[in-house]
């Protein structure tokens, strides 16, 4: 038998509950759970801003832990390696987006803790090829939120370009990561978050901020490109206003508020407004090796696995530095 926290009514808590191992299919393994990270998809889904979630349902898609058997046909992976699972569980591999290569926007695709059970369990299953290796040595909890907060960021900073001042609004469990990545870089990052929260102010800063205010104050100069991870759509106007001449706004989230009407020339001089959707096991691999290179480091806060609802809330209500873990 194996533990799970499941979601089996939108808008409820989440209920400890046991339930048999699920035997891995063909091209599947089946993986114990060293640590799963909270992520704020897992609030989108759990509080019904996403539609359609597979229910019941265990979320979760920043997985770390060890496999534990093969499924048939499965090559390339031992028992008792560590792997990761992240958000995309699977895609076609034949539709348009795929076979050009942008697997991240599958007509068919399958995503972990939403489409399919994730890692707020003791065990889950995985396709195999779109499991992450992860080395050896790394830490579980520590690693945990690079499988999504550290992927999506990363796929963000591409989106925005080759950038000298980077805008960073919503400094949680991605903008961390992402900026340690700048720094090692040689880029200068600034920090927005809730206006007067002094304490992300100073989290920010002590990560070498160039600047860390309120998502209503404005940078001490222009920015070449910001990334909006919090999902508030009231963002994107003053992120463009935020950015210089062709300077580029990137929406990180999966889900954001309505974006309010705004002038034309805040727009206007080839500002330009991009989304990021999903990731792509390129970008799982590329970062990997990147995060390891720039030495980066996860804040992070522990969770036994009963405690799966508490975390959310603290997510929810913005009492987290860094990123929350389950660990089972």
């Amino acid at each position: 038998m194996m533990r799970a926290m499941t979601l089996r009514r939108i808008g409820a808590p989440l209920a400890l509950e046991e339930r048999p191992t699920p035997k891995p299919a063909r091209d599947q393994l089946l993986i114990r759970v060293e640590a799963c990270g909270v992520c704020r998809t897992d609030l989108h889904v759990v509080d019904g801003e996403l539609p359609d979630p597979k229910l019941p349902l265990v979320p979760g898609h920043e997985i770390v832990g060890v496999v534990e058997k093969l499924g048939p046909g499965v090559e390339g992976f031992a028992v008792g390696e560590r792997v990761g699972v992240p958000w995309l569980g699977h895609a076609c591999g034949h539709c348009l987006y795929c076979r050009e290569g942008h697997e991240n926007l599958c007509d068919e695709p399958g995503f972990t803790g939403y489409t399919r059970d994730g890692g707020y369990a003791s065990h889950v299953v995985a396709d195999a090829a779109f499991v992450l290796k992860i080395p050896a040595g790394s830490e579980p909890v520590a690693t945990a939120p690079l499988l999504c907060a550290g992927l999506i960021g990363w796929r963000c900073l591409k989106k925005a370009g080759p950038v000298k001042r980077l805008g960073l609004y919503g400094f949680g469990a991605a903008a961390h990561i992402v900026a340690q990545v700048c720094r090692w870089r040689g880029a200068a990052f600034y920090a927005f978050g809730r206006p007067g929260d002094e304490a992300a102010q100073r989290f920010a800063l002590g990560l070498g901020a160039a600047w860390a205010g309120g998502s209503d104050q404005a940078p001490p100069e222009p920015l070449d490109a910001a990334i909006i991870f919090a999902p508030v759509g009231a963002l994107i106007p003053a992120a463009l206003r935020a950015v210089r001449k062709g300077g580029r706004v990137v929406c990180g989230g999966i889900h954001m508020s309505d974006i309010p009407s705004f002038s034309y020339r805040w727009l206007w001089e080839e500002r330009e407004i991009v989304s990021v959707a999903n990731l792509t096991r390129r970008d799982g691999v590329e970062f990997l090796e990147i995060a390891a290179k720039a030495g980066v480091r996860t804040t992070t806060r522990r969770y036994d696995l009963a405690d799966a609802n508490l975390a959310l809330s603290d997510l929810r209500e913005g009492r987290l530095q860094g990123a929350a873990v389950l660990v089972p």
